[in-house]
């Protein structure tokens, strides 16, 4: 008998309803939200994120790419890294040639951007003030100096495999990083204020925090 490839994997007829309806980066935004805060390291597929309507920042992002890829956007991803904080993960777009970002985070600050930023380097430096850790340092360092296109994954079903996803973690890692700050200018960073630090930390599950 002969055989058949099978066929790549799809969004379901209900999973496209739901996608249909995040038809605006900040609709995408307005779900992920919504979404309880995974505490576990490890990273899901957008499928999962979407079933099970639960998102740490990795997942968050890879979702948000999935849906803005759905309606005509490239699915994007750029990396923040921090010193001694957890490291974020950003799903980005662009209107006009300006940035703008959705983003899943267990710190109010650290979520949507409007696209009105020139530069990669603009929409990171916007994260810097609202990135912090329970010590009130602000920690963020450096950002990927492009954004990662999964379309170079599409042959690996990054949007249904589970699989696949911390293989998309391992690449995004390894882009290149830009600094954002001298050593100077590290050096003569102050501590966040404590009315900032509890107004970003506003329905935080401490469960999620780096320690």
């Amino acid at each position: 008998m002969p055989t058949h490839p099978a066929a790549p994997p799809a969004w379901s007829r209900a999973e496209r309803a739901a996608l249909r309806r995040l038809s605006t980066p900040r609709r995408i935004q307005d779900l992920l939200d919504l979404f309880a805060y995974r505490a576990e390291d490890a990273p899901a597929s957008p499928r999962r994120a979407l079933a099970e309507r639960r998102a740490h920042c990795f997942d968050g992002a890879l979702l948000a790419a999935a849906a803005l890829r759905f309606h005509g956007h490239r699915p994007l991803l750029l990396d923040l890294r921090a010193v001694q904080d957890d490291d974020h993960v950003l799903a980005v777009f662009q209107f006009d040639g300006a940035w703008g970002a959705v983003a899943k985070s267990n710190f109010a600050g650290l979520r949507y951007r409007e696209p009105i930023h020139r530069s990669l380097r603009e929409l990171a430096l916007s994260y810097f003030d609202p990135y912090y850790g329970l010590k009130r340092r602000r920690t963020l360092r450096q950002y990927s100096a492009r954004p990662l296109d999964l379309r170079r994954f599409d042959r690996l079903g990054w949007e249904f495999d589970e699989a696949v996803a911390p293989r998309l973690a391992e690449r995004l890692d390894a882009l290149p990083h830009r600094s954002l700050l001298t050593p100077a200018q590290v050096g003569r960073l102050t501590p966040l204020d404590p009315r900032s630090v509890r107004a970003g930390m506003v329905g935080t599950d401490l469960a999620g925090v780096h320690r």
